[in-house]
């Protein structure tokens, strides 16, 4: 059953396709939800002038699920006509009561809210979202790999680097379509569970031999890891689909003077699958704010009202 949150305001600020469902969502559970950057369809919150009046008031105040974009604080926002940053300014308007919900908060994010003793939390962090969103992601990442690719994916050998959430559900769906599936990590126990699951399992040390024989290969490491060192080994039409956050974990100059085809392909659920990823985000909204609730009680969340 969905929550009831008619005694709840919220407030949005920028975002794309996944925020819109949310918006639903939240007035769905009646909701008072003001926002700015994204419109508001009759009957599902009130668009506002400018972000201050958006969060004037506001019990909760979210984000988009990629937050700031750079670290000048311009925020994530495909219906934003100018670019809106987010600064001591703003953020000193936020209620000091409301908890900050954002998808991932860079430094710059964190350390702004923290100057001003607000309460983040990383929807990104809460394990039942991420694992969510490995599926979009990993679908999304074969779908570019396909395009470029001069062989199907069948029959081919697929390096998966890294074997966290979403790693695990990209060599799941490769091994499912028939590619030779490879993981390669740091970590020993990922490593046993891969080769449980049915994957060749290789140390990360052993990556330019690795990389020297895939037909694709998929990063899902936030670091810097293929090389211009790695790179030498690769040969084209060898692909290469980086899904770690910017600035990925692949030298994209080394790649591009090498004549190799690879492309940073982060945040693929809002792009590839936007009305599923927005049913994920608002899922776990509505459950960590039933959680801050329960938590909390009502008066508190309301600012002791």
């Amino acid at each position: 059953m969905p929550p009831d949150l008619r005694a709840v305001k919220a407030a949005i600020l920028g975002g794309d396709a996944r925020e819109l469902v949310l918006l639903e969502a939240l007035s769905a559970c009646g909701a008072q939800v003001r926002v700015f950057g994204l419109p508001a369809p009759r009957g599902r919150g009130v668009a506002c002038g400018s972000p201050e009046e958006a969060v004037s008031g506001a019990q909760v105040v979210i984000l988009p699920v990629p937050g700031v974009v750079d670290e000048e604080g311009r925020l994530s926002g495909a219906f934003l006509t100018e670019p809106l940053f987010v600064d001591d300014d703003l953020v000193g308007r936020f209620p000091s009561t409301a908890p900050v919900l954002v998808g991932k908060a860079r430094p710059y994010l964190r350390k702004l809210l923290s100057r001003h003793g607000l309460r983040v939390i990383e929807l990104l962090e809460r394990p039942e979202m991420a694992i969510l969103n490995s599926i979009p992601s990993a679908e999304g990442a074969i779908q570019m790999a396909m395009e470029r690719m001069p062989v199907t994916i069948h029959g081919s050998r697929a390096l998966v680097l890294g074997y966290g959430r979403t790693g695990i559900t990209l060599a799941r769906m490769l091994r499912g379509i028939g590619a030779a599936s490879v993981v390669a990590a740091r970590n020993p126990g990922q490593l046993a569970r891969a080769f449980e699951a049915g994957h060749e399992a290789v140390p990360l040390a052993t990556l330019p031999d690795q990389a020297a024989g895939a037909d694709v290969i998929f990063n899902t490491v936030p670091a810097m890891i293929l090389t211009a060192d790695v790179l030498d080994r690769v040969r084209p039409p060898t692909v290469i689909i980086d899904l770690a956050s910017a600035p990925g974990g692949t030298d994209f100059a080394a790649a591009r003077a090498r004549g190799l085809d690879a492309v940073l392909a982060p945040a693929l659920p809002g792009r590839v699958a936007p009305r599923t990823a927005g049913e994920i985000l608002a899922k776990v909204v509505l459950e960590t704010l039933t959680r801050e609730l329960g938590l909390t009680g009502l008066a508190a969340l309301n600012g002791g009202a």
